[in-house]
């Protein structure tokens, strides 16, 4: 199948694609970058905007750098980016061991990461790395207006000394996230201080777990430590109940994501 019909716009600076947004909001305008996830839906008709505006000819949204102790991602920045470390330290490193589960290759060269939190898939991994509490509103539903522009992402650098763990559950290799969990923390005197567990796929949104950092914090990294968070995580969690997996799967899948990321950190 086809798309539907609609008219295509090319701003070529952030001031035109927000007034060009801004004037066919109203009538569905999208803005497109990668295209990954709107481009397939458009193709079954199940979205059908009017508009298009395509951002990729904005050379300012293609920015990556650090600015004020933060990594700058630019709209138009894509997935495969990140193949190799794009900053020194625990980010660079963290970043480019997620972005291994993104997909295929193919998808990772068009597809990009503002795109994916602007899309706001509960399976999206960027979502994950993204601290934004009151930005995800729930399933590909956000805080962003329709129209406005999410021209950039802004990852604050932790500490050199930041132990991080990812790891993520799917059936085959490129499938979409059954469940997945980073974790992150730092040693001092031998016990954990900050630390942070968050877990995406499993609920409406991404969601960092108090209960599990209160389980680590203050203790040495280890079996126990580690078992004691994942546990926390599975009493907190209200995982989605779906006709791929069970609620009560996802929370069991929950508990071992959890434990895993967490010995990946400490690794």
């Amino acid at each position: 199948m086809k798309p539907a019909p609609f008219r295509y716009h090319a701003p070529k600076t952030i001031a035109e694609a927000v007034e060009t947004l801004a004037e066919v909001a109203p009538e569905d305008g999208r803005v497109l970058a990668g295209g990954q996830s709107l481009v397939p839906i458009m193709a079954f008709r199940l979205a059908r905007p009017a508009h298009l505006v395509d951002i990729n000819g904005v050379e300012a949204l293609s920015r990556l750098a650090v600015e004020d102790g933060k990594l700058c991602i630019g709209a138009c920045v894509r997935h495969a980016a990140f193949h190799k470390p794009v900053v020194e330290g625990p980010l660079g490193r963290l970043l480019a061991t997620v972005v291994q589960h993104i997909a295929h290759y193919p998808i990772r060269t068009r597809g990009t990461f503002c795109g994916s939190v602007a899309h706001a898939d509960p399976a999206s991994e960027w979502c994950l790395v993204v601290a934004a509490r009151e930005y995800f509103r729930g399933i590909m539903t956000t805080a962003l207006r329709e129209d406005e522009l999410l021209t950039e992402v802004r990852l604050p650098l932790p500490p050199a000394d930041t132990r991080c763990g990812f790891y993520e559950f799917n059936r085959r290799a490129g499938d979409f996230a059954l469940a997945m969990a980073l974790a992150t923390y730092r040693i001092r005197d031998g016990a954990m201080i900050e630390p942070v567990v968050a877990v995406g796929s499993v609920e409406a949104a991404p969601r960092r777990v108090a209960q599990a950092e209160e389980a680590l914090a203050g203790r040495p990294p280890g079996r126990a430590a580690f078992e004691a968070a994942a546990e926390a995580v599975a009493a907190a969690v209200d995982p989605l109940d779906d006709a791929i997996i069970g609620a009560e799967y996802r929370r069991d899948l929950s508990c071992t994501i959890t434990r895993r990321a967490l010995e990946r950190a400490a690794a």
